[in-house]
């Protein structure tokens, strides 16, 4: 049985509903790193949403950030973030996400993210086109690094750090500026609907990236590795995303300073 953009479109609302109601009180928050936060809400939205799947696509392969990989073997698979954000929420910054994708046969063909403190839901179905509360959505038309304001995330890996400062202050010497927002997941969206012009970070994981790549992709961004493969959905799951023609630019920059 196949899921419909609008399943996912729902369990991601319900999940936005525990982030909500949760946001500005004090959690219980734990370590699976020296600055890789987790909360209670973290496993809460989780449990609500492999619940939701399990009842409704039992069988379907799960990958979700706090459970790992639930029913390996089903050409179904979901990726679930429950909370893209972390660190943003436990801070009580309003900037965070859930993040659900599901996939037949290793492709994408659903993404949903969602910002429930602004109640936006961008959305995408592969070969459709891309969505902001059921409003399409393309990326920007910026064609010079000079005209572009660029997002990048920093990795949680302290030794990659180095080499995304270096990048950081780069592109901010070409660009408008470049913003670091705290979830690639509306980095991704925010590329998409063209709010921002392009995105880079260097370490992810493949429920950061599942659902916001399809939304950016059918909403007529480019995105691969930042060494331009187009074989981007492998650890460590780096990414390039920019319009067509800002896309180059960025990828010389990055190519000047990505290991060989």
């Amino acid at each position: 049985m196949q899921p419909q953009l609008t399943d996912l479109i729902r369990i991601a609302r319900q999940a936005g509903e525990i982030q909500r109601a949760g946001f500005g009180q004090a959690h219980q928050v734990g370590h699976k790193g020296p600055v890789d936060l987790v909360t209670e809400i973290d496993h809460r939205c989780e449990a609500h949403i492999l619940n939701a799947i399990q009842s409704q696509f039992p069988g379907h392969h799960i990958v979700a950030e706090e459970s790992g990989q639930i029913n390996g073997g089903s050409p179904h698979t979901w990726y679930v973030d429950p909370l893209d954000g972390t660190v943003n929420y436990a801070h009580s910054v309003p900037l965070f996400s859930v993040s659900i994708a599901y996939a037949e046969g290793g492709q994408t063909q659903l993404g949903v993210v969602y910002d429930p403190m602004r109640d936006e839901c961008f959305s995408a179905q592969r070969g459709r086109g891309a969505w902001l509360n059921d409003q399409p959505i393309r990326v920007s038309s910026a064609d010079q690094l000079i005209d572009a304001l660029l997002v990048t995330g920093f990795p949680y890996e302290l030794e990659q750090r180095q080499l995304n400062l270096e990048l950081f202050a780069d592109f901010s010497l070409q660009c408008q500026g470049v913003r670091r927002l705290g979830s690639a997941a509306l980095d991704l969206c925010y590329v998409a609907s063209g709010r921002l012009d392009g995105y880079w970070e260097l370490s992810l994981k493949a429920w950061d990236v599942a659902a916001g790549a399809l939304i950016v992709q059918e909403a007529g961004g480019l995105l691969t590795a930042p060494d331009g493969q187009t074989d981007f959905f492998r650890p460590p799951f780096a990414l390039l995303t920019a319009n067509p023609q800002l896309y180059p630019l960025m990828l010389k920059v990055l190519r000047q300073h990505m290991p060989a």
